[in-house]
């Protein structure tokens, strides 16, 4: 087994780590604080070509693969989980569903302005009576001449209304594609009909835009479906293993924030006339958080590795994403811990680590999810079907 990089994702990780300490790490407490998206950042992550890094040149892109999207990603997380998860749903969702199912002209328009980092993307599945029973969509997209008429509610979007925001995949019903049948279909923002909330107060990631939409007899023309109808099940869950990598690269990216600021620290704070970092207690809960870190940038790396290589790798996706999110959360609890009081306060990095982990461990697949999809793959009776995402 390699685990080499190559040339080229050892450069770009160097570039983006030299950013995120530079321009990231000294904006991300004040853009949490006041719960502002970093439009200057984002525009700034643009000009180095994150938002194209896995999609081919003729589309604006940078001819990447996921590995070094991942790469990226994890550097990004290490101080801004709000970042990180901007970039994570603008390429890792919205921009990818274009790319893998989208027309030359639907890439030509909608995806050339994403890779190239001038617009970003939102993917809508989740509605506020399902989340994890993905086919609970009750938004509709009915086909009336020469458009879709959609209607309904989504929960949780990400990027659905940023300043940079050019378009939302949104999950529908589509009752003429069959039973239980949903298509796919692409709405430019500001189109009449959509309705954009204001930003959810949230626990954690709150620089990042998160918002409910309505549709109200919202209309976009018939060649805005994207992909084949009545496949947009199918296309989601596709776009969702790509997804669940890139976030188990995200959490290593916070584990190892975690892991390095309680390194720092205990080798600066002094207790009973010596470093706590001296004491085994504290040795002890920082080995294990290098154990996490390692094992689990391992296991993301290994997911990325199968699916640039195109062979199955949804399995390890889960494997990635349930182990690597558990990891953060366990990290960032340690790391208030070996910061002591100290850890509890706003103006240290692991508290806002803390409040910024425990979505890892629902969003793109629930843990529970995540675990029910690995014992399906191992043959074990499935309780819930085709029913969960």
């Amino acid at each position: 087994m390699d685990f080499e990089l190559t040339p080229e994702q050892r450069d770009l990780q160097a570039a983006v780590r030299a950013f995120a300490e530079e321009v990231v790490a000294p904006a991300a407490a004040d853009a949490d604080e006041r719960e502002e998206f970093p439009t200057e950042t984002v525009k700034r992550m643009a000009e180095l070509g994150l938002f194209g890094i896995p999609f081919p040149e003729e589309f604006g892109g940078q001819g990447g693969d996921l590995m070094s999207f991942c790469l990226c990603l994890e550097e990004i997380a290490r101080y801004d989980s709000s970042l990180a998860i901007t970039l994570e749903a603008a390429v890792g969702l919205a921009a990818n569903a274009l790319h893998r199912f989208g027309t030359d002209e639907q890439k030509r328009r909608f995806l050339v302005p994403m890779a190239r980092g001038e617009a970003i993307g939102a993917f809508a599945l989740t509605e506020p009576g399902g989340g994890t029973d993905a086919r609970a969509v009750r938004t509709t997209a009915r086909l009336d001449g020469d458009e879709w008429a959609i209607d309904g509610s989504k929960a949780f979007i990400t990027n659905s209304g940023t300043p940079l925001t050019s378009a939302i995949i949104v999950a529908a019903l589509d009752e003429e594609a069959g039973d239980g049948g949903m298509s796919t279909v692409v709405v430019p923002a500001g189109t009449a009909g959509l309705t954009v909330g204001s930003p959810y107060r949230k626990v954690g990631w709150r620089a990042s835009d998160t918002r409910e939409l309505s549709f109200d007899g919202c209309r976009v023309p018939a060649d805005h479906l994207l992909g084949e109808r009545g496949r947009g099940y199918a296309q989601f869950l596709e776009t969702l293993a790509d997804g669940r990598v890139a976030i188990a690269a995200l959490s290593v990216g916070l584990a190892r924030g975690c892991l390095e600021e309680s390194v720092r620290y205990a080798g600066e704070r002094e207790a009973f006339g010596e470093p706590i970092g001296a004491f085994e207690a504290m040795q002890f809960k920082i080995a294990d958080m290098r154990v996490g870190v390692d094992t689990a940038r391992l296991a993301y790396q290994r997911a990325a590795w199968l699916r640039d290589r195109g062979r199955p790798f949804a399995t390890e996706a889960s494997i990635a994403k349930l182990y690597a999110s558990e990891v953060a959360v366990s990290a960032a609890r340690e790391a208030v811990q070996v910061h002591g009081g100290y850890g509890f306060i706003e103006d240290v990095p692991v508290a806002r680590f803390y409040r910024d982990a425990k979505v890892l461990e629902i969003g793109e697949g629930t843990s529970e999810i995540q675990r029910l999809l690995i014992a399906r793959a191992l043959g074990l009776p499935a309780d819930l079907g085709d029913t969960h995402a």
